[in-house]
């Protein structure tokens, strides 16, 4: 049937009343919040300045109060919405629901639009034609701010009675093809019941979303985190929740998708960002791939334990003094007793007192019991020996993880702390900490550290304990200058912050989603465990597209945070991101590295397959510009331009100084093949696949993650090799 242009401007007429209707009812609510916060300003007013009455002190917590809750509330309201109704559902007696990013009601507390993550607005994303949930029609606005400008329609029960129109040919396919920008948008309009059914699995335990590239794997899992915090405001708001991503691009791209959903108040953080906590520092520069692979390994884990035990010294340690003219010593094998004894149930920086108490007590064996001396005298005389105190200060002296980690850049260090590791390894580690030789380790906290380092460091403070506090000697220390009154000692302690020394010292949080959890090294695993050690999570990621060669023990590492507790999983099938004839040409290359591969269906076709180019390495940027040229002139948005590292600073500065390419610079964007994990493009130009193969730790599997970047256009440039079109034989 043939729907005339005057039927469907009258339909979206009546959607835009409704429309109208919501966002006046959303301006009384803004002018109540605001009226809310004026009033809470004015509960207590007062001009005392020398002290408050305990009634006094109630009306400023009710002031503190209001205030916080008014501000909470225009937060949400005036937070930027793509469109804040967006669907419709027709029951079968003759309901009619209205879903957007938030609730809304009207003066008698009737629902104008009902929040999309509400148990009343599942069947806009669960009901099909099989089980049409009670549902006649679902619609979807299309929507730019208060404007509806128009609508697509699905017919679910057909066996209904009912007169009402079908209108659009399809709001997920406009959807998926409408031009990309640099920043993911939400699909909380087009969510599809597989999807629906992972955003709304419960909470606890452990819940793994896996899926192929363009499965919707990534805004899949931030819908989640939103339905989440609706559905478990009070436990995840107050014990934090945790968004994890591959690299600080991903998380630029990735930061509006919860503001655009109402939900402002969950952390994200990119993997060289994750211990920030800990470490006052992050990073974005990766390490070549045999460093990066061996960093990432759990081996390192004993390498570490086994470098904080290793003396700064060289040489034999050993300690000698004299009491009553009898010398007294302890050297190697006894000393390192006593240090592996205090270290097996005690932090580094907390064992300082404990080992010299055990060094104290050694050498005060030694004393023959003929000596004139008294036995309550003996202890006092070895400790305050200057001997004594200088080999401690060497022997145990505070350490902190960036000077331990440091000594890495030795190879000799390395042969003694990770004898198990190849020469060729060994040099691998200590060749990437060559950056050291610029930093004065005596004056500086090195601070160039690597993504794949922060792992490393974090690990340390856990073993090392936190530095201990400089102790204030001052018996004065309570007269401050700058304060007016004289207070007492048992004052000043009682207005300092006690913290337990034996706390860890992370940022915990009560739920953490881990996207491309695939990349995720074991050493990396357990610094994000220490961030959830009584956390729900969600796990996000594709075999497939790891950059970690060691699967099986990456799984290891995910069992141990799974433990005995719940599990479920949830596989993405459908491909709605690659056209069909570029995610081709990617499932050709990973099958012959990864037969069983997740290999998603993709629903569209373009027409348009592939380019394949050829190139010099003398005319690799000419060629490039003339492809990005070509491009321009096909789509509207984004330009992904995909190299190898070694890469990215020559096309990064070619991009942006050639004349011809600056009439849409804006769109384009220079990346690794790690850096794209996560985005989208318009269009992708892949220079130089054998080189990315080469340069990355996961090698084709990386290449795989190029190749599935594009939304519409996809062109490679081989740079004087076309090794990798064998992979398509």
């Amino acid at each position: 049937m043939t729907i005339s242009r005057e039927a469907l401007e009258r339909e979206i007429a009546i959607e835009q009343a409704h429309v109208d209707r919501v966002y006046a009812n959303l301006d009384v609510a803004a002018a109540s919040a605001k009226e809310l916060a004026r009033q809470g300003r004015e509960i207590f007013v007062s001009d005392r300045a020398d002290f408050v009455r305990e009634e006094d002190g109630t009306a400023l917590f009710e002031r503190d109060a209001f205030a916080y809750q008014a501000a909470r509330r225009l937060a949400v309201l005036d937070a930027e919405h793509e469109g804040l109704v967006f669907g419709r559902l027709d029951l079968d007696d003759g309901e009619i629901r209205y879903i957007g990013r938030l609730g809304v009601r009207d003066d008698d507390y009737e629902p104008l639009v009902i929040d999309w993550r509400a148990p009343a607005a599942e069947a806009f994303y669960r009901a099909t034609q099989i089980n049409p949930m009670h549902v006649i029609r679902r619609r979807v606005l299309r929507c730019r701010e208060e404007r509806v400008l128009g609508i697509e329609d699905d017919l679910l029960d057909s066996q209904a009675e009912s007169d009402l129109q079908i209108f659009g040919e399809g709001a997920l396919m406009a959807a998926v093809t409408r031009s990309r920008g640099r920043q993911m948008r939400d699909i909380v309009a087009t969510i599809q019941a597989e999807q629906d059914e992972a955003i709304r699995a419960p909470y606890r335990g452990v819940t793994i979303i896996a899926g192929g590239p363009g499965t919707g794997k990534t805004v899949v899992a931030l819908h989640r985190a939103a339905y989440l915090l609706y559905t478990n405001r009070a436990r995840l708001e107050r014990g934090g929740v945790l968004v994890v991503g591959p690299s600080s691009v991903f998380m630029n791209y990735i930061e509006r998708v919860l503001p655009s959903l109402g939900e402002d108040s969950v952390t994200l953080k990119s993997v060289g960002a994750i211990a920030t906590d800990t470490l006052g520092l992050a990073s974005e520069r990766a390490d070549d791939a045999q460093a990066a692979t061996l960093k990432g390994s759990l081996r390192m884990l004993k390498v570490l334990r086994r470098l904080v035990r290793l003396p700064l010294d060289d040489e034999e340690p050993q300690v000698r003094v004299t009491v009553k003219g009898e010398v007294l010593a302890l050297r190697g094998a006894e000393l390192d007793r006593i240090r592996d004894q205090v270290l097996a149930t005690t932090r580094f920086n907390r064992g300082q007192r404990q080992a010299q108490a055990l060094v104290v007590e050694a050498l005060e064996r030694k004393l023959p019991a003929d000596v004139d001396v008294e036995d309550a005298n003996v202890p006092e005389l070895i400790r305050e020996h200057p001997q004594l105190q200088r080999f401690m200060a060497r022997w145990w002296p505070t350490l902190s993880a960036p000077k331990v980690l440091a000594r890495l850049a030795s190879e000799q260090v390395l042969e003694k702390v990770a004898p198990e590791l190849a020469v060729d390894e060994r040099a691998a580690i200590a060749s990437s900490y060559r950056w050291l030789d610029r930093v004065d380790l005596d004056h500086e906290v090195p601070r160039d550290w690597s993504v794949a380092d922060i792992a490393l460091l974090d690990e340390l403070v856990g073993i090392l304990g936190p530095e201990p506090e400089p102790v204030d000697d001052d018996p004065l220390a309570f007269l401050d200058a700058e304060v007016a009154e004289l207070v007492s000692i048992g004052e000043r302690l009682s207005r300092q912050k006690v913290d337990d020394p034996d706390d860890d010292p992370q940022t915990t949080y009560a739920h953490l989603l881990v996207d491309e959890a695939q990349d995720i090294t074991p050493m990396q695993w357990r610094m994000l465990r220490r961030r959830g050690p009584q956390a729900s999570w969600t796990v996000v990621g594709d075999p497939a597209q790891s950059s970690y060669p060691d699967a099986e023990e990456t799984a290891h590492s995910l069992q141990e945070i799974i433990g005995r507790g719940e599990q479920r999983r949830f596989v993405l099938s459908t491909n709605y991101r690659s056209p069909s004839e570029v995610f081709d040409l990617a499932a050709q290359v990973i099958r012959k590295v990864h037969p069983d591969a997740l290999l998603p269906k993709a629903v569209r076709s373009t027409g348009v397959d592939p380019r394949l180019v050829s190139s010099s390495a003398d005319d690799a940027l000419t060629t490039l510009r003339e492809e990005l040229l070509r491009l321009a002139g096909q789509v509207t948005g984004t330009i992904g331009v995909v190299v190898a590292p070694s890469r990215l600073a020559e096309v990064t500065r070619f991009v942006l100084s050639d004349a011809r390419l600056g009439a849409f610079e804006e769109r384009l964007l220079v990346v690794t093949a790690l850096q794209s994990k996560g985005l989208e493009y318009d269009a992708v130009v892949v220079l130089g696949p054998d080189e990315i193969v080469d340069e990355a730790p996961g090698a084709e599997r990386v290449l795989y993650v190029a190749l599935t970047r594009a939304t519409q256009r996809l062109v490679t440039i081989d740079v004087d090799t076309e090794r990798w079109r064998a992979l398509l034989d």
